[in-house]
C-alpha cells in the first residue's frame, strides 16, 4: 500500500506541476535500449557494493538479518512484485517529482532518510541507499527520462530480495 501510494503522490504532484505526465518522462524510444543496458550496469554495480558490505560489515549482516526477519515469508512473485513497485514508486516520486522541484540533493537526502526508517540500526543501509540514491538521479539526469533508474532500482531491489529469500 506505501509503495501505492507514493506513487501516486508522484503522479499528483508531477501533474500539478506539469499538467500531465508525458511517455518521455519514462523513457525515450531513441535510447531505450542504451537506457535498459546502463540501468542493468548500475544495478549491478549496487549490488556488488551491498554484497561487499555484507562480506566485510557484522552492520550490514546485522541489517540483512534485520530485513530478512521484516520482510517475513516473501514468495518469489511477490518478491518480483516488491521489487517491481517499489522500485517504480520510488524513482516516480522521488527522482520524476521531488529532484525536478527541488533538485538532485534533497531528493537523495530524502530518499536516504527514507531508508532510516528502523533508526541507528539502519544507519549504513541508509547510506547505502544515499549512494544509490545519487546514482539513481544522476542517471535520471544524465539521460532526461526514469527508466534507466527504474531498472537500476529494479535490478538492486530484486536480487537484494532474492538474497534475502534465500537466507
Amino acid at each position: 500500500m506505501f509503495y501505492l501510494l507514493l506513487a501516486l503522490g508522484g503522479v499528483v504532484w508531477l501533474g500539478a506541476r506539469r499538467g500531465a505526465l508525458p511517455l518521455a518522462l519514462f523513457l525515450d524510444r531513441r535510447s531505450f535500449g542504451v537506457d535498459l543496458l546502463l540501468g542493468a550496469a548500475a544495478g549491478g554495480a549496487l549490488v556488488g557494493l551491498w554484497r561487499g558490505a555484507l562480506r566485510l560489515s557484522s552492520e550490514a549482516r546485522a541489517i540483512a538479518a534485520y530485513l530478512r526477519q521484516a520482510l517475513g515469508t516473501l514468495g518469489r512473485e511477490e518478491a518480483l512484485a516488491l521489487a517491481l513497485l517499489s522500485g517504480f514508486a520510488e524513482e516516480l516520486f522521488f527522482r520524476g517529482a521531488m529532484q525536478q522541484a527541488w533538485g538532485l540533493l534533497a531528493a537523495t537526502a530524502a530518499f536516504a532518510l527514507l531508508h532510516l526508517g528502523g533508526g541507528r540500526a539502519l544507519r549504513l543501509w541508509a547510506v547505502f541507499a544515499a549512494i544509490a540514491g545519487l546514482l539513481f538521479g544522476l542517471l535520471a539526469q544524465w539521460r532526461g527520462n526514469l527508466l534507466a533508474p527504474m531498472v537500476a532500482h529494479v535490478v538492486v531491489n530484486a536480487v537484494n530480495l532474492r538474497q534475502l529469500r534465500r537466507w
